[in-house]
């Protein structure tokens, strides 16, 4: 049995292996690295796969994430960007990066501004909705190293104490720093890789006052009554999805239905105070949106939502747009629809 299969690829590999070399070829050909980044129209995600509350029931339509495509830079995709309407393409040369980062730096600190997005999201809709919340702990994560130090401080890295004193808050931290001169070096107790680990940070000068060359952020765990949870994929990251996040909590947690049976796709960080930011890319998100059919497109106020209309009336695109400012301008708005 065995040597008649063998016989065969045998054959095979005969009658066709010009074919399979000149597929080898192509291969090798079309995935060879180029030093591009190209994006393209995303897609969207419904963000009632993401978020579960207890005693909560979805909505007659749907309230979405939109999100970018990124696509690898070789020869297929540059080849693609150049011939493909909506695609673009950029020099790696042009896209800011710190040398000495690694992608695993770059991927924890995209996903701790999604933990600031959802933390956020989370306070500002049960304070909006009248719900019991309340912080139950918070931890303090290194997201940026200037120069990494022999010895220093990570990217990851958990702030645990400096100089022997317990990290309450991020401030216990940058105070500290003051009682020391430029070039002297403090003792900073760390979580990394599930272990404590002393490291060492030199003190620099910074435009105000002195810093050790990090970027810190604080991420808290909420007591939430009802329970919710988040279930985010750890490939995702970014702040971008913040405002539809947070409408999607509060639907959630009180009554009617925000999305009176609607396809709603949007994009805009959030703030404590309920404002909306600007983001990146929202061009490709439109086309996403456009592409899965979305009734609606809730776009930052100012250069987001110009830009959206720009985009909408080059392509001719059959989708509304609304430009948000705030959370409430948000609620307000949507309650106003009809099915």
């Amino acid at each position: 049995m065995l040597n008649k299969v063998y016989l065969r690829i045998k054959k095979f590999m005969k009658d066709y292996y010009k074919t399979i070399i000149f597929l080898i070829i192509c291969y090798f050909v079309f995935t060879f690295p180029l030093p591009y980044y190209i994006y393209a129209g995303g897609g969207t995600i419904n963000i009632n796969d993401r978020v579960v509350v207890d005693g909560s029931t979805d909505g007659s339509g749907s309230l979405n994430f939109a999100y970018v495509r990124e696509l690898e830079g070789n020869v297929a995709s540059f080849i693609l960007g150049n011939i493909i309407p909506g695609y673009d393409i950029e020099k790696q040369e042009d896209v800011e990066l710190n040398e000495d980062e690694t992608s695993e730096d770059i991927m924890f600190r995209n996903r701790i501004y999604l933990e600031n997005a959802n933390q956020t999201a989370i306070m500002l809709a049960y304070s909006k909705a009248g719900k019991e919340v309340s912080i139950r702990d918070k931890h303090f994560y290194v997201i940026y190293v200037e120069d990494k130090e022999e010895d220093g401080l990570r990217v990851g890295d958990e702030l645990v104490k400096v100089n022997g004193k317990d990290i309450e808050n991020v401030e216990d931290y940058t105070d500290e720093i003051q009682n020391f001169e430029v070039g002297d070096e403090i003792k900073v107790t760390v979580i990394r890789n599930d272990k404590e680990k002393e490291v060492i940070a030199t003190v620099k000068e910074g435009a105000d006052y002195k810093v050790t060359g990090v970027s810190v952020s604080t991420i808290y765990e909420y007591k939430t009554n009802p329970k919710v949870e988040l279930k985010f994929k750890d490939s995702e990251g970014g702040p971008s999805g913040g405002l539809m996040l947070t409408l999607a909590i509060y639907d959630k947690l009180t009554d009617g239905d925000l999305t009176n049976g609607l396809k709603i796709v949007g994009t805009g960080t959030i703030s404590s105070d309920g404002s909306v930011g600007e983001i990146g890319g929202v061009k490709y998100k439109l086309n996403g949106a456009v592409k899965a059919d979305a009734d609606l497109f809730l776009v930052p106020k100012g250069d987001n939502y110009k830009e959206a209309l720009k985009e909408k009336e080059k392509n001719d695109y059959d989708i509304e747009i609304k430009a948000i400012g705030t959370f409430d301008e948000a609620v307000s708005y949507l309650e106003s629809l009809e099915s």
